[in-house]
Order: C-alpha cells, then structure tokens, then sequence
C-alpha cells in the first residue's frame, strides 16, 4: 500500500452501493406489508389472476432480504473493490426489481377488481413501496427508476383503461407523481457524488502525509487495527527506518531539496511493497513498514536489503546528484495481540542498534525471555 485511499470515480461508486446495505428495515416492513395486505387481498376477492403475482412477489422479496442481510457485511468490508461491489449490487437488483414488477401487476390486477377497498389498498401498497424506494436506493437511479417504473406504470395503464373519471385523474396524478420523483433523484444523486467525493478526499487528506503522500501515524494504526488485529494475520513483521546523511542534505542545498529528497525516498519505498503491505511516514526522515502473511523471518531481512539498496542509489534532485542510506531495525512477530506503538518501539530500538554498531540492518530478538537487539 503506496498510498492511502484517495478520491476517486471508483471509491465514490462504491459508497454509492454501499448505500444499498444502509438500512434492512425499511425493506422489512414493506416485505411484511406486501404479505399481509397480499394476502388479505388474495383471499377477500378469491381472484386467480391476482394470486401469481403475490406469491411471486413473496418469493422476490424473501430473496432480497435474504441478499441484504447476506451481501451487508461484505459491502461494509474496508477492502472492497469496485469489481465486488458492482457483483453485491448486481444480486441486489436482480431481486429488488423483480418484487417491483410482481408488486406492480399484483396491484394493476387489484385495481381491475370491482371492489374499491381493494383499490384503495392497492395504493397504499404502491406508495409506500416508492416512498421506500426515494428512501433507500435512491443513490443508484438505474436500479431505482427501473423499480418505480415496474410497481407503478401497470396500475396506471389499467387505471387509464377504465375509462372512469376519477381512475384517469388518479393515473394522471400518479404519473406526474412518478416523473417528479425520478428528477428528484437524479437530483440527489448528483448532489451524492459531490458530497461523497468531498468526504472521501477530507477523510484521505487527514490519513495522509503531505509532503510524501505516504500514510501518516493515524492511517497506519487504522490499517494495523483492520488488517493486523482483527484480520488475525500472522506472522508479521514491522520496519522502522531513517535516512543516513539526510541532515547535510538540507544544510548544504535547502530544505526544498530536503523536501524532494524525502518524496523520492517515499516512492522507492512504495515500490519495494507488496499490495498487501504498508508504508507511512511518522515524521522528518522516520519511517515505517509492516508487512503480513510472511512465510518466514527470511522475508522481512531480505525486503530490508531491497529497501536499503534501493534507497542507496543516487537521487537526482534539481540538477544534485544526491547519495544518502538507510539503517533499518525490524521485529517479526507472531503475537498480534502486541500494540502497534510497542512493535513500533522495539523496533525503534534495533534500529538504534544498527546506528549504533555501524550495520545497515539490524532485527530485534527475544531470547530466553529478555529482550535484546542483534
């Protein structure tokens, strides 16, 4: 990881699905509605034709909160991809429109019938279903508009056939209804994007560091916390790492070059890492690295040496040909229970070390219970 989240068409698509997941109740109680106002109609006009499409309509909407409740925790995931978040809203909508289509011949049928109690809760069943709609997909308006135009285009083609003043007011009425509410949610959507996009790139300006782009201390302890901690990956290994001859650089050309010294060796570290790793900046010439999943200490001493040779070839940084190294300490450790800021600290202390003894690259050990650097 090179770098912390950063705005982007992709990260805001996936908030926009995530908004699929945010409430369960809503289509609960539309769910148990449609089921018992289905089913007193079903059984109050005795009508065949009305009774397909209610118990496909109970079908359709038992799956898709099946599919919600399922597909939720994988959508609140912090490492979802566009990819699987496109497939969770797939499975949303195949679902989510069918109810709407059962639920919109279910209620063009009921209107067929002669008897006005039925009509009326017909639609009072259309209402509340696009008052849910407007309420819970509206940030995705293909699978939103696609839905208010099966429930609601039926009814309203069987009220126009009636013939009947009021029907074709009703209709009418339901119609323009239907157009308002459609640019209501483009509108909101669009309103979405900015917002959302406003958020993420706030949220990724506070986890990042300025001047390298790398993650900063906060990002680092919420990635450890997610990806360390509760993801119970082991063993890992943590680097801390500062520059050798850093000081004279900025007294003999300027901090500007400092400066630009430091946002090149951010990204040479960015590119020795894995996807799965991180690399943050704590502050001045300070860094560190955490690696999971290693298959062996071997692993942590040899991304050391990459890093250290890396780092030890030249910069050219406006027209300077600038050499510094590296001394790295490390620990690999298989107890995820420890704290980031203690892994940081004695691995802090064997970078000491190597300072101290004149080596490049020292790891910290544990032997026979006391702690020692070597």
């Amino acid at each position: 990881m090179s770098s912390p989240v950063k705005y982007s068409p992709d990260a805001i698509e996936i908030e926009l699905i995530r908004s699929l997941y945010d409430g369960l109740l809503p289509s609960i109680v539309m769910s148990a509605g449609f089921l018992v106002c289905g089913a007193l109609i079903v059984e109050q006009s005795r009508d065949a034709l009305i009774a397909g499409p209610f118990v496909a309509g109970v079908f359709a909407s038992i799956a898709r909160l099946v599919v919600a409740w399922r597909d939720a925790p994988i959508a609140e995931a912090p490492g979802l991809t566009l990819g699987e978040a496109r497939r969770l809203e797939r499975r949303y909508a195949v679902s989510y429109i069918l109810f709407a289509a059962m639920l919109g011949f279910f209620a063009a049928r009921g209107l067929a019938l002669p008897d006005p109690a039925i009509d009326k809760l017909a639609v009072c069943l259309i209402i509340g279903y696009a008052a849910g709609v407007a309420a819970g997909t509206s940030l995705r308006p293909r699978i939103a508009i696609a839905s208010l135009l099966l429930a609601v285009t039926p009814p309203v083609v069987t009220m126009l056939a009636t013939g009947k003043t009021l029907h074709i007011a009703t209709a009418l009425m339901t119609a323009a209804f239907l157009g308002g509410g459609i640019f209501s949610l483009r509108k909101r959507h669009a309103r979405a994007l900015d917002e959302i996009g406003r958020r993420l790139t706030f949220a990724s300006l506070a986890r990042s560091d300025g001047l390298t782009e790398l993650p900063n201390r906060l990002a680092l302890r919420e990635w450890f916390d997610t990806h360390v901690r509760d993801a119970k990956l082991r063993p890992i290994a943590l680097h801390c790492l500062d520059l050798n001859g850093f000081k004279p650089v900025n007294d003999s050309y300027g901090h500007p070059v400092g400066d630009a010294l430091l946002a090149a060796v951010a990204k040479r570290l960015a590119g020795t890492l894995r996807e799965s790793d991180i690399g943050a900046r704590l502050g001045g010439d300070e860094f560190v690295i955490v690696q999971i999943g290693i298959a062996n200490p071997d692993e942590a001493y040899m991304l050391a040496e990459r890093i250290a040779a890396s780092i030890a070839r030249p910069f050219a940084i406006e027209h300077h040909d600038i050499r510094v190294t590296t001394s790295i300490g490390y620990i690999v450790c298989d107890d995820v229970s420890r704290d980031l800021e203690q892994l940081i600290s004695l691995a802090d202390e064997a970078l000491y070390t190597a300072k101290r003894s004149g080596r490049s690259i020292c790891r910290y050990r544990e032997i026979e219970g006391v702690q020692k650097a070597a």
